[in-house]
């Protein structure tokens, strides 16, 4: 079970590995969507991660990418346009025409929609240094829907993570980390945590080494969470290899894989 480093349990309520649908059920209905988050309900997944923006008009919207163009086929910033013209636009037609029409979701309209059912890991997606605008108005939504004790901050911004920590240090956070060209070289394999001191670790899969498990396992080690895993033989040596949770686009593939681990 993972423990924050004050030596809290994460999620003591649920059965461990966790389980996540990365952005829902994003290979049954369009990532980041209400569709893909009832599909989550719908299959019994215990967890949703999924990547909160703050838009011009202030609003915390959910969608990925900082450009909308792989979406919506609309080449601007999440940030530089206002909730209404968000609204306007159709998140849904990419994955598939039954999905066309598709609108974006508030933070409010998941949380509305998921509440208790389920334990969330939401994605900071800022690249500021120094912020507390949206961890703020992120925690007042928490708090709003009574779910301090079913949620997990993530980033690959560092800075994000320990802001938020510093603010909150109630809830659990997380650093992710990936080698790939979109993330500055420095926290390519993780150093993101000297900065951040979270409670997780989420490298992509390729980057869980025999090191990395050992170290989390230590005196003040963390949990190691992992992403994006889809495959069942993947999972079962993931989770062989100790791995505290799974982040998955097809996750009611992968429920009776990670149940054997409970």
């Amino acid at each position: 079970m993972i423990q924050k480093k004050t030596g809290k349990e994460i999620f003591p309520f649920a059965e461990h590995p966790l389980l996540f649908g990365h952005r829902g059920c994003s290979k049954k209905a369009p990532e980041n969507t209400l569709s893909a988050f009832k599909e989550i309900l719908k299959n019994g997944v215990p967890g949703i991660e999924l990547d909160v923006h703050t838009c011009k008009s202030g609003e915390l919207v959910i969608t990925h990418d900082f450009n909308l163009k792989r979406i919506t086929g609309v080449d601007a910033l999440v940030e530089d346009k206002t909730y209404e013209e968000l609204r306007r636009m159709d998140f849904g037609s990419f994955f598939s025409g039954k999905y066309e029409g598709e609108k974006i979701p508030t933070l409010d309209e998941v949380f509305s929609l998921m509440g208790d059912q389920v334990y969330y890991d939401i994605e900071i997606k800022h690249n500021l240094i120094k912020s507390t605008v949206m961890e703020t108005e992120i925690m007042r939504k928490i708090r709003e829907y009574n779910l301090e004790d079913r949620v997990i901050i993530s980033s690959f911004n560092p800075f994000a993570v320990r802001s938020f920590k510093k603010l909150f240090p109630g809830i659990p956070t997380a650093v992710i980390y990936c080698v790939s060209p979109k993330v500055p070289f420095i926290f390519r394999r993780g150093a993101g945590k000297y900065i951040a001191r979270p409670d997780i670790m989420k490298p992509s899969k390729t980057q869980v080494t025999k090191k990395l498990l050992k170290h989390a396992k230590g005196k003040n080690g963390f949990g190691v969470m992992t992403w994006v895993v889809d495959e069942r033989d993947k999972a079962l040596d993931l989770l062989q290899r100790g791995v505290d949770g799974i982040i998955s686009n097809q996750p009611e593939v992968l429920k009776e894989t990670v149940a054997k681990f409970y």
